[in-house]
């Protein structure tokens, strides 16, 4: 593979606002506005944020021309997409701690899914058509978010209002994967509709439909119809086809603001056997076959938010919502042959259903230098799986998970340019000893728009599920959760100071340093307890250690048409891991990343350019092997998207037309070094599919 880029120009294009400050994110994106919710006691603007807050608008989305949330984070500087072929989902990866650590939640509730509440959420299930904006905020927010929001949080703020009286929008989308493509049979298929209407002065119902259907992706396989014996049947990415439909109804008068919103959601994954084997019945005389299955995921989304006053002057924020998500399970035979399913049988193998709510109370004082939140948050989450047992017997395990949380938050404007935020949660756990977590935060505005903040907070991560209540035991292997875990501890630290600078009357410059520090106990790993016979038994147990460290340097520069922007991180991550048999080093492994963009606007054209650029450096990590832990190497590695928007017709019709992965990032080597035998082991990870280039069409009717 050619050498990574460590450099390179970025075409961007945004549209232009006149009437409203301008905002840069490290993507180097506009923002249409500067005022964020997420973590604040009342919705502020971001240079009064006490937490740093990067924001991603519906204009940038619109501007990646993404598909999934995948598609806009891979550009994100501290964040690493992990893609998975086999199961064709993807999650996130920040600081070295995989998705675990990191929450997602949809105007501020966290989303279910197969592996957790908020959690582990595969990005590929999260809808963009419906998007305001996205606000991240890296570091430990246990205070204001509960257990597993250890590295950050991502909320995603939907739309909930149209300035309109109708609003229809309808989309299509079609997409290469790599080099292949067909209407029908191969590719990317993307539809989208929209309505939108404001019934009354206060009353405001939305209704949309959008169907993504992936083909797949064959690269050296030869599909579900090959009839030879020779492994290469099936697909290297598994198709799936997913259907996201959501309604929203509003009510707003004064300082009272209500809204419902439902959403279901229905995935079909394929997976087609390597295998083409030879079988026979009366029926189809001689035939050849596949051992298939598919995945079936559904979710069901209920959340009903009120916003008010009590007494006029207290501000209130409740949120209840009711969430159910199951996966369903089909094995069957193919008929290569004659093109028939056989022996087809169906069970629902995992399902979790969540009752959730959350609510705060705050303006308690009148003086506006001191503002004091009350909150609290329940969880009751009821989860079912089924498990193997010896013998090849399949056990069903049906648990409950459930908290109630309390915190207390409090932003003290100790002069007009100094400002702290001390924090506490309580949380009572029904499976563990309870829990609680702390914050301190400070903001400071200097002269010469200086701004510099600092926080420290401590946290944890509950065990999930799968490591409480897993088991795979067949011969030769056992591997088992634990139902005595304990949840994991963290405390992190961190400082930053920006700058803006007015390099002319139509020219700034924003630079942006931070740097932090995570430290984690108790971690929970996968370690050797002992022996069933010959067979040795993994066992999830608190036993590792985590250490992560991090230096991040964002800087943008804007006019009026254009914008650069240029952010490098080095992050030193240090794993101490032990199983019981063997043991790690826990020395630090750094690894260096860089993105860039740069974007120019043709405002009478209607016209936007962009391109995005992100080098991920080598990384280094601990592989257990039968000789103990090894060090591992993926080589480094870069990324670039670029897209041209153009707006006709009154700006009704717009057409976007771009690349992903022009760099065609296929697989990446991965080594094995074997340190005391001086030579080193190579395999590949699977990362991308290669060059892809798509076409999106939206139609807005606005009356």
């Amino acid at each position: 593979m050619k050498k990574s880029i460590t450099s390179l120009l970025i075409i961007v294009s945004n549209y232009l606002v006149f009437s409203q400050e301008v905002n840069m994110d490290s993507l180097g994106v506009t923002k249409l506005s500067e005022v964020v919710v997420t973590a604040q006691i009342e919705p502020q603007s971001l240079k009064k944020s006490v937490h740093n807050v990067k924001v991603i608008s519906a204009q940038d989305i619109a501007n990646l021309g993404a598909n999934n949330l995948g598609d806009i984070l891979n550009q994100y500087i501290n964040i690493t997409v992990r893609p998975s072929s086999n199961s064709g989902k993807s999650t996130v990866s920040m600081f070295g701690l995989d998705a675990g650590y990191f929450k997602i939640l949809v105007d501020n509730v966290p989303l279910v899914n197969e592996s957790g509440l908020g959690n582990n959420t595969d990005l590929s299930q999260i809808n963009l058509n419906d998007i305001e904006q996205i606000e991240i905020i890296e570091g430990s927010m246990g205070v204001t978010h509960g257990a597993n929001a250890v590295t950050g949080i991502l909320n995603i703020i939907t739309k909930k209002s149209t300035k309109e009286k109708w609003s229809i929008v309808a989309t299509i989308q079609e997409e290469t994967v790599g080099k292949e493509f067909s209407l029908f049979a191969k590719g990317r298929h993307i539809q989208n509709l929209k309505i939108s209407h404001n019934i009354t002065d206060n009353w405001f119902v939305s209704i949309g439909s959008n169907r993504n259907d992936f083909r797949g992706f064959l690269g050296e396989k030869k599909g579900k119809n090959h009839t030879i014996n020779d492994g290469t049947r099936g697909y290297s990415w598994l198709p799936k086809e997913q259907w996201q439909n959501n309604m929203l109804l509003s009510y707003k008068k004064n300082d009272f603001r209500v809204f419902y919103k439902f959403e279901w959601f229905d995935e079909v994954i394929n997976f087609y056997g390597s295998a083409a084997q030879s079988g026979y019945n009366s029926q189809y005389g001689s035939y050849k076959y596949g051992d298939d299955q598919r995945f079936y995921s559904t979710r069901f989304y209920h959340h009903l938010n009120a916003v008010g006053k009590l007494f006029s002057q207290l501000n209130y924020n409740i949120s209840l919502s009711h969430q159910y998500q199951k996966r369903e399970v089909e094995d069957f035979r193919y008929n290569i042959s004659d093109d028939v399913e056989l022996n087809n049988t169906k069970q629902k193998d995992q399902s979790m259903e969540v009752y959730y709510s959350t609510g705060t109370l705050s303006n308690f004082f009148k003086n506006k230098k001191v503002d004091f939140q009350l909150g609290y948050e329940t969880i009751k989450n009821s989860g079912f799986a089924i498990v193997d047992e010896e013998n090849n017997q399949k056990k069903e395990v049906s648990k409950s998970i459930d908290n109630i949380d309390f915190f207390a938050i409090s932003e003290i404007q100790l002069t007009d340019s100094f400002s702290i935020r001390p924090g506490v949660r309580y949380s009572f756990q029904s499976l563990f000893e309870n829990q609680y977590a702390i914050s301190l935060g400070n903001r400071l505005l200097l002269p010469k728009k200086y701004e510099i903040r600092a926080s420290i907070g401590k946290s944890y991560r509950t065990p999930t599920f799968t490591e409480l209540y897993s088991q795979i035991i067949f011969d030769g292997h056992y591997f088992v959760g634990n139902e005595n875990l304990i949840p994991e501890t963290s405390t992190s630290y961190e400082a930053s100071i920006k700058k803006q600078i007015d390099l002319t009357p139509e020219i700034d410059l924003k630079t942006n340093f931070m740097m932090s520090y995570l430290n984690v106990d108790d971690r929970i790993t996968s370690a050797l307890t002992g022996f069933e016979g010959a067979t040795p038994i993994y066992e999830y147990i608190n036993i590792s250690k985590f250490k992560s460290i991090n230096f991040a340097l964002s800087n943008a520069i804007q006019s009026e048409n254009w914008k650069l922007s240029l952010g490098g991180s080095l992050t030193g991550i240090s794993r101490e891991i032990e199983n019981l048999e063997f043991s790690s080093d826990d020395k630090f492994l750094y690894n260096f990343n860089l993105n860039s963009s740069l974007s120019y606007t043709l405002p009478k054209e209607g016209t936007t350019f962009s391109i995005y650029y992100k080098f991920t450096g080598k990384t280094q990590q601990y592989l257990l092997t039968t000789d103990g832990y090894v060090l591992s190497e993926i080589e480094p590695y870069s990324w670039l998207d670029a897209s041209i928007r153009k707006l006709f017709y009154k700006n009704r019709i717009e057409l976007t037309i771009g690349a992903r992965n022009l760099l065609n990032i296929n697989n990446v080597n991965q080594s094995n070094l074997n340190q005391g035998a001086g030579h080193a082991v190579s395999s590949q990870v699977l990362l991308a599919y290669g060059r892809s280039y798509f076409f999106k069409l939206t139609y807005n009717l606005n009356f």
